[in-house]
């Protein structure tokens, strides 16, 4: 952000300008969801102070009441300037903590250190007193680049209004699940090469008119102890597209037959391991289900044996050793969850420190596959230094199953295409989609059947 800031000021647009662009574009929020009501702004020193004079000018222009309450005086030229063109009064921090609608432009983004006992009782104070509150930019107390809360006892946000860009607390937890609904404000800032983005709806296509069903891509699912986590992850990988879908099981198996067979969907195609040879496979995966016994350790080094795109997830992650991937032919997808994450980070020697960004780009640099980090927040790595952050997903992804889901999406996407850093995005978008679709109270099987709705919400 500070980059694409600088991009813009060396382009010759002003930092006052800037900051009107910011505060007006805040302010249209800010009244939409007052929605006539009284609005207090409180102001801290800094730009974000800034950005709270330039809403509170443009909502009086409006003819809202608007109170202003200054923590501190400006600090910074680009403040002084926008409380000068602020035509209404500003008060203290002693007068009555109640109202309607509190905007709050203390600290913004790159605050580093914990608010002053002082500054931390105004706003819990004020934020108790209104029952509608908006943070700008990012919630004062909270790191912006990590998501964490700088103070204990933080208030909890109706609504925060990005400036510019997203940052990574408004994905990563604990920040995002305080803020409340999330909107961005478009001040003209470019892209800049590098930088951490949020995976947006993916842009995907129909099959081609010569299409058949190899070439849309062949998935090939290890099945194992719990064969009906496999059968899950192939449900899923039909509703995102694949082409053909093989659910392999090793011939001693009995227990669950009739379900790793997909007795109920009778277009999952059974195996056996000699079919993981076959030259037009476009993905394996394996993971959901597999057991951590000697005999899925056995499954897992024989569906890496033929060096196929691979998806690891799960069980599989459990089990994963470095000399497994050492030399690896084919792209590798990794779906680690905080437990997995710290099971690779130990069998890897990683340090496992950092913010969940660091920490996913580091295994990701280690082992030479993609990493999805999943969870409440969920953080996307290439091995190249490229990240990505999800979206925030319904909270009902919360049961048992989903990342069998997420899983089977991610391995169709990989035979599809063979780019494991594209698949992951497309992955972690359709899965949010289909959580969204599917609505409260969803069960596993019913969000894989839910996937082929949000895939055709990207044609």
């Amino acid at each position: 952000m500070r980059a694409a800031e600088a991009d813009l000021i060396a382009a010759g647009t002003s930092v006052d300008a800037l900051m009107q662009r910011a505060g007006r574009g805040a302010a249209d929020w800010v009244w939409r969801i007052a929605a006539g009501r009284a609005v207090t702004v409180l102001c801290g020193p800094g730009n974000n102070g800034g950005d709270g004079y330039v809403i509170a000018e443009a909502l009086r222009e409006r003819g809202a009441r608007v109170r202003v309450i200054a923590a501190t005086e400006p600090r910074t030229e680009a403040a002084r300037t926008a409380r000068g063109l602020y035509r209404g009064e500003v008060s203290g921090t002693g007068g009555d903590p109640t109202g309607e609608v509190l905007v709050d432009c203390l600290f913004g983004s790159g605050l580093t250190r914990p608010l002053s006992g002082e500054l931390l009782a105004l706003l819990a104070g004020l934020a108790r007193g209104h029952p509608l509150r908006i943070a700008i930019d990012v919630p004062s107390g909270i790191d912006s680049d990590t998501g964490l809360a700088l103070n204990p006892g933080l208030p909890d946000w109706s609504m925060t209004v990005a400036l510019g860009a997203w940052k990574p607390a408004h994905v990563l937890m604990p920040a995002c699940a305080a803020m409340g609904e999330l909107r961005l404000v478009d001040i003209g800032c470019a892209s800049v090469p590098g930088a951490a983005g949020v995976v947006a709806r993916p842009c995907l296509s129909a099959p081609g008119a010569d299409a058949h069903k190899y070439r849309r891509g062949l998935v090939a699912v290890v099945a194992g102890a719990m064969p009906g986590a496999a059968r899950l992850a192939s449900l899923a990988a039909q509703g995102a597209a694949a082409g053909y879908v093989r659910l392999i099981r090793s011939p001693s198996d009995t227990a669950g037959d009739a379900v790793a067979a997909g007795e109920s969907a009778p277009d999952i195609v059974p195996g056996a391991f000699a079919l993981l040879g076959d030259g037009r496979t476009g993905a394996v995966l394996v993971g959901p289900g597999l057991g951590r016994d000697d005999q899925a350790r056995q499954r897992l080094v024989a569906a890496l044996s033929h060096g196929h795109p691979a998806v690891i997830d799960a069980d599989a992650l459990m089990l994963l050793q470095p000399q497994d991937l050492v030399g690896y032919p084919a792209p590798l997808l990794l779906t680690p969850h905080e437990g997995e994450l710290v099971a690779l980070e130990r069998a890897w020697a990683q340090p496992g420190r950092g913010t969940r960004q660091d920490r996913a780009l580091a295994l990701a640099q280690a082992t030479g596959a993609v990493v999805i980090a999943k969870g409440p927040d969920t953080v996307i790595a290439a091995p190249d230094g490229r990240t990505a952050f999800a979206p925030r997903a319904s909270s009902w992804l919360s049961v048992a199953g989903t990342g069998d889901v997420l899983a089977g999406i991610a391995a169709a996407r990989l035979a599809s295409h063979r780019d494991p850093f594209a698949a992951a995005g497309e992955a972690v978008w359709l899965h949010g989609e289909a959580a969204r679709l599917a609505g409260p109270a969803f069960s596993a099987s019913q969000l894989a059947a839910t996937v082929r709705s949000a895939y055709a919400a990207c044609l």
